[in-house]
């Protein structure tokens, strides 16, 4: 297959055929021209031929979940030939780790494009007040979603104020069951939102469950927002149907939005509403999700819980069959049986045998 153009991005429009896009991805990444030197080690090792015998977006079960891998391999060996013998420079974007060792990620300048066209669209249509300052306590450095407000606030017109934060070191914190000082952390995080918030011209905030709850508890930091903050974003950690009622009686005159999505999907799913709750639909052929029994890997039924597999496929990256630490209840979205949508997600409480701790993120 010669043909690789429906896996260029931006697009303006959708994919039409999921199935030629999927056939264009297993063609492109397990070419021996165009494939990373990852896949292309890892097809010699499989029992199957992802050329033959994926034929559509069911058999990327047949994969082995090699996230794990991505805590040491070289991030060159994940840039595919196909992008050129002196390729554009990637975005190296690591997870959490909240489950070990951070996994990393290479993001081409196509897929970052993508991917603020995405999220600028989902920020300008959930009430994001352009023009106006943009505060976020969110993680950079290696982080994905620090870059990406930064890159947004920017095609908003937005000043871009930030707060950084180490969600490693809070886990760590955690996990040694010294609550006092994760408290001291949230203190020094929400001690320089104030100094923003109170000399600055800020309208919107991205932050996190753990620490807007923190924020609520403080009269004086609640005042501050409530005075100044029309558009909250809620991203990272998870947080549930009851929080979100509180925040929204304690911040009435604020619009509270969420966000859903994972390093390893290089990307958001798309938020919408359902009465009080949001649901996520992921961007279908680029990411799909999965509702499964984790004991049989069979997805549940509609409105039941199950833990998320996730599958990323695109031109600069492709990881599939990645069950996820989230679990969540399985809906109906736009993509029909090609993916499940979900809502009302949170935390496993272990994964690969360690204590899940989201900590602040």
């Amino acid at each position: 297959m010669g043909d690789f153009s429906l896996l260029d991005v931006p697009r303006s429009v959708p994919v039409e055929d999921p199935e030629a896009y999927l056939a264009a991805a297993m063609a492109w990444h397990f070419g021996e021209d165009t494939g990373s030197a990852f896949w292309l080690r890892t097809a010699r090792t499989l029992d199957f031929d992802p050329l033959t015998d994926v034929k559509g977006f069911a058999d990327l079960r047949l994969f082995p979940n090699l996230v794990n891998e991505l805590r040491a391999v070289p991030v060159e060996d994940l840039v595919p030939r196909g992008c050129g013998s002196s390729p554009p420079t990637p975005q190296i974007f690591e997870s959490g780790g909240t489950t070990g060792a951070p996994k990393r990620t290479v993001q081409m300048p196509d897929w970052i494009a993508q991917v603020v066209q995405w999220q600028t669209e989902d920020f300008a249509t959930g009430g994001f007040v352009r023009g106006r300052g943009f505060l976020c306590l969110m993680p950079g450095g290696p982080h994905g979603v620090g870059y990406f407000s930064r890159l947004v606030s920017e095609r908003l017109g937005a000043v871009f104020h930030a707060v950084d934060l180490d969600p490693r070191w809070v886990k760590k914190v955690a996990a040694r069951n010294a609550a006092a000082e994760v408290a001291a952390y949230v203190d020094h995080v929400i001690e320089q939102a104030v100094f923003v918030l109170r000399t600055q011209n800020v309208a919107n905030l991205h932050t996190t469950p753990p620490l807007i709850e923190a924020i609520a508890r403080d009269d004086r930091v609640a005042g501050l927002v409530n005075d100044k903050i029309r558009y909250l974003l809620l991203s990272g950690a998870h947080v549930d149907a009851d929080t979100l009622d509180v925040l929204r009686e304690i911040f009435p005159n604020t619009t509270i939005t969420m966000a859903f999505g994972s390093t390893m999907v290089l990307s958001q799913a798309v938020t919408r509403t359902d009465g009080d709750s949001f649901v996520f639909d992921p961007r279908t052929p680029y990411v799909v999700f999965w509702v499964v029994d984790p004991d049989t890997g069979e997805r549940v039924p509609y409105g039941q819980r199950g833990q998320v597999v996730m599958n990323h496929i695109s031109k600069g990256m492709f990881i599939p069959n990645n069950l996820e630490r989230d679990l969540a209840i399985r809906l109906p979205g736009p993509a029909g049986q090609l993916s499940d949508s979900v809502s009302e997600v949170r935390p496993v409480t272990t994964f690969d045998g360690e204590a899940v701790i989201e900590g602040v993120y």
